[in-house]
C-alpha cells in the first residue's frame, strides 16, 4: 500500500522494519519481501532520491548519503523503536549510515553488498578495486551528458549483472531503468565521497547480516570484506550463485536469509540462542557462511 505522505510503501503489523532500495531501482524492488514480513512486522520500503516517487535529484547542490538519510527520518520515526533496517546496494550504504547516526533506534541490520566505495579509497590494496566501477560511472556518465540513456544504462547495468543483461531486459523495465541512470554521477560523488572512515563502523555494536553474491564484481565484494572485518557483530553470508543484483534476481533465496536474521535477533524477550559456529568481531573472527 502507498502511503504518500511518508513517500513510502508500507504493510503489516508489527515491529518496524525500513527497506531502501538500490539505485536505478525504486520500493517496487521489496515487494517480495513486504509480503513475507507483513504477517509479523510492519514493514516501510521508501523511495530514495531521485527513484519513484521520491523527491528529484537536485542540480544546485551535491547529495549525499546523509541526506538520503535526512529524507527518511519521516519513515524511521513511523517505524518506532527500535526497528530493522534492511538495505541493498546503494540501499545499503544508506542503511548503514542511519544506522551509525542513530544507533540506539536499530535492532538489528541486514545489507547486501553495501556500495560503499569510498571505504576502498583508504588503502592503496583496496583502492585498485575500486578501478572497475569507477571506469563505469564514468563511462555512463558522459553518455548521460551525450544525451544517450540506453547506452549509459547498458554501460552500468552490464557492469553490475554481465555484458548483454542491458539487451536482454524487456522495454518494460528499461524505461524506468534509462529514466533514472541521469543521477548516476551523483551517486557515484555520493558513494565515492563519504567522508566515514571505516574505523567509525567498529563503534555500530549492532547484529549485522551482511550479504555478498559469489559471482558479483571485485569492487562491491571487498567493501562486503572490510565491513565483515570491521563490524563488531557481524555475520557474512556468500551465496554461491548469485551476482550483485541478487537481492532483485533471487528474492526468496536473499530474503528467507534476511528473515531468519531478524527472527535470532528479536525485539521482546531474550535473543534466540546464536548457533555456536558464529563468531563476531568482538573475537575477531565473523562469521562467513556460503550459501547455495
Amino acid at each position: 500500500m502507498e502511503h504518500p505522505t511518508l513517500n513510502a510503501r508500507v504493510q503489516g503489523t508489527g515491529t518496524g522494519v525500513v527497506c531502501m532500495h538500490s539505485n536505478a531501482s525504486s520500493s517496487s524492488q521489496w515487494r517480495a519481501l513486504m509480503d513475507r514480513l507483513s504477517s509479523s512486522y510492519r514493514v516501510f520500503a521508501p523511495d530514495l532520491i531521485g527513484a519513484g516517487t521520491g523527491p528529484a535529484w537536485p542540480r544546485d547542490r551535491v547529495v549525499t548519503l546523509h541526506d538520503e538519510v535526512a529524507l527518511l527520518e519521516p519513515v524511521l520515526a513511523a517505524a518506532g523503536s527500535p526497528l530493522y533496517l534492511v538495505g541493498h546496494s546503494y540501499g545499503a550504504a544508506v542503511a548503514l549510515m542511519a544506522a551509525l547516526a542513530r544507533p540506539g533506534r536499530i535492532r538489528a541490520i541486514a545489507v547486501y553488498e553495501p556500495t560503499l566505495f569510498s571505504l576502498l579509497e583508504e588503502s592503496p590494496s583496496t583502492k585498485q578495486a575500486a578501478s572497475g566501477i569507477r571506469s563505469a560511472v564514468a563511462d555512463a556518465s558522459l553518455a548521460v551528458e551525450a544525451h544517450d540513456h540506453a547506452s549509459a544504462a547498458r554501460r552500468f547495468i552490464d557492469y553490475w549483472t554481465s555484458p548483454g543483461s542491458w539487451d536482454r531486459l524487456p522495454p518494460s523495465r528499461q524505461a524506468p531503468i534509462a529514466a533514472s541512470i541521469v543521477n548516476i554521477a551523483g551517486w557515484g560523488r555520493a558513494l565515492f565521497s563519504e567522508p566515514t572512515p571505516l574505523k567509525a563502523f567498529r563503534t555500530l555494536e549492532i547484529p549485522v547480516l551482511c550479504m555478498v553474491g559469489a559471482q558479483s564484481p571485485v569492487a562491491s565484494r571487498a567493501v562486503g570484506g572490510l565491513l565483515a572485518d570491521t563490524l563488531p557483530d557481524v555475520t557474512m553470508v556468500e551465496f554461491a550463485g548469485l551476482g550483485h543484483m541478487g537481492a532483485v534476481t533471487h528474492p526468496d533465496v536473499v530474503n528467507e536469509a534476511i528473515e531468519n536474521f531478524f527472527a535470532r535477533h528479536p525485539i521482546v524477550g531474550q535473543p534466540a540462542e546464536r548457533p555456536s559456529a558464529v563468531r563476531t568481531n568482538a573475537q575477531r573472527q565473523p562469521d562467513r557462511i556460503a550459501a547455495q
